[in-house]
C-alpha cells in the first residue's frame, strides 16, 4: 500500500492542500491503483440522548474498509455516496454512547449535525495515528462539511501488486507536482515506514546494549573490589590452607566460585525483577509482548556467571600467589 500524506487541515502549511479533485485525478490517471480512500479528520462532540463525549471524526469512503482491513462488528460500513447523513461507530464509541443497547438505526449528534448509525466497527486499536475504537466514521464530503474544510488530511492508496509500489509512488508524486505546480506532498509507503521503525529499533537496541555493557562493567568492578577486600581479610586463612598443602589452583578456584556465586545471585535477583515486571505489564497490557523467552533467561544467567569469573580472576590470582609464610607473618604483624 502507498500512503499519500498532505498537511492536516488544522496544521496546514503546504502551499496546496490535498483535495477530492486530486484524489479523483490519481484514481483516473494512474495505472496500478486498486483502491483509494480519501480521509478528512476533525474532532467534535458526539452525543446520544443525554450522553455526550468528545470524538474524533474520520471522513472517508467505502474503500477505507478494504484499504485498512477493517472488520465490521454489526451493520455495514459507509455507502458509496460521499455526502450521505450516516455514520459508523468505533467499538468503544458505540459502547460508551449506547451502554449495551443496539445503536443501529439510532440518530447521533456530531456537533450541530444529525447522523443515522448504520454500523459498528470491530475493535481495532491504533492505526494512522488514531485510536479507531474511539472514532466516528462519516462520508468524506460530509466530514469536510462538518468542519468547514475543502482539503483532505491524507489519501490512502492500495496498489494492485507489491512490486508496483515504487512505480505508483513516483507517479503520484509527479501527478501532484503537475497539478500543484511544485512538489509539495510527502508520499510514504509501508516499506519505508517499516524501514524507519526498524532503524529506530536498531538504534534503541544498540543504546540499551551499551547501557547494559556499562552496567555489567560497573557491577564487575564492584565484585572485584569486594573479592580483593576478601583476599586481604583472609590472608591468614589462605596461608594456613597453603601450609596444609592446598595448591594455588585450588585457592584460585575457591575465590572464582565465590565471585561467580555473588554475580549469579545478583543475576537471579535481576531476572526475578525483570520477569515479574514483564508479567505484571502483560497482565495490564495483554497485547504488549513483555514475556522474556527461555533462551534470554538462560543467556542472562550465563552472562552473570561469566562476569563473576572474569572479574574474580584478579583476586583469585592474587590469593593463589600468596606465599604461606608471608601470609601468616603479615596477618600476625597486623594482629
Amino acid at each position: 500500500k502507498t500512503e499519500t500524506q498532505g498537511a492536516a487541515p488544522f496544521i496546514s502549511t503546504a502551499p496546496h492542500d490535498l483535495t477530492m479533485a486530486d484524489a479523483e485525478a490519481i484514481r483516473r490517471r494512474i495505472f496500478g491503483v486498486s483502491r483509494l480512500a480519501p480521509i478528512s479528520l476533525g474532532a467534535t462532540a458526539a452525543g446520544f440522548g443525554e450522553r455526550s463525549r468528545n470524538a474524533t471524526v474520520i471522513g472517508t469512503s467505502a474503500e477505507f474498509l478494504e484499504v485498512r482491513k477493517i472488520q465490521i462488528q454489526s451493520g455495514r460500513f459507509l455507502p458509496p455516496e460521499l455526502d450521505a447523513p450516516v455514520c459508523v461507530l468505533g467499538a468503544a464509541m458505540a459502547r460508551e454512547l449506547f451502554r449495551g443497547a443496539n445503536p443501529l438505526g439510532q440518530i447521533v449528534r456530531l456537533g450541530e449535525y444529525r447522523f443515522r448509525v448504520i454500523g459498528v466497527v470491530a475493535p481495532r486499536g491504533v492505526s494512522i495515528g488514531v485510536d479507531l475504537d474511539e472514532v466516528v466514521y462519516v462520508p468524506v464530503e460530509t466530514g469536510m462539511r462538518i468542519f468547514n474544510k475543502t482539503s483532505l488530511f491524507r489519501l490512502l492508496i492500495e496498489v494492485t501488486a507489491h512490486q508496483r509500489i515504487e512505480e505508483v509512488r513516483q507517479k503520484v508524486v509527479d501527478l501532484l507536482a503537475e497539478r500543484h505546480h511544485e512538489e509539495d506532498v510527502t508520499v510514504l509507503t509501508q516499506d519505508s515506514v517499516l524501514s524507519t521503525f526498524n532503524q529506530i529499533l536498531r538504534v534503541l537496541t544498540a543504546a540499551l546494549a551499551g547501557i547494559a555493557t556499562i552496567s555489567l562493567g560497573v557491577a564487575g568492578v564492584g565484585i572485584m573490589n569486594v573479592m580483593l577486600v576478601s583476599v586481604a581479610e583472609r590472608t591468614r586463612e589462605i596461608g594456613l590452607l597453603k601450609a596444609l598443602g592446598a595448591t594455588g589452583r585450588q585457592i584460585a578456584g575457591v575465590f572464582l566460585v565465590e565471585a561467580s556465586l555473588v554475580s549469579t545471585g545478583g543475576g537471579i535477583l535481576g531476572l526475578v525483577a525483570g520477569v515479574g515486571g514483564g508479567a505484571l505489564l502483560q497482565h495490564f497490557v495483554p497485547e504488549f509482548p513483555a514475556r522474556a523467552p527461555w533462551w534470554a533467561i538462560a543467556a542472562a544467567l550465563a552472562v552473570s556467571v561469566a562476569v563473576g569469573v572474569a572479574f574474580g580472576w584478579l583476586p583469585a590470582r592474587t590469593a593463589s600467589r600468596l606465599d604461606p609464610v608471608d601470609a601468616l607473618m603479615r596477618r600476625k604483624a597486623r594482629g
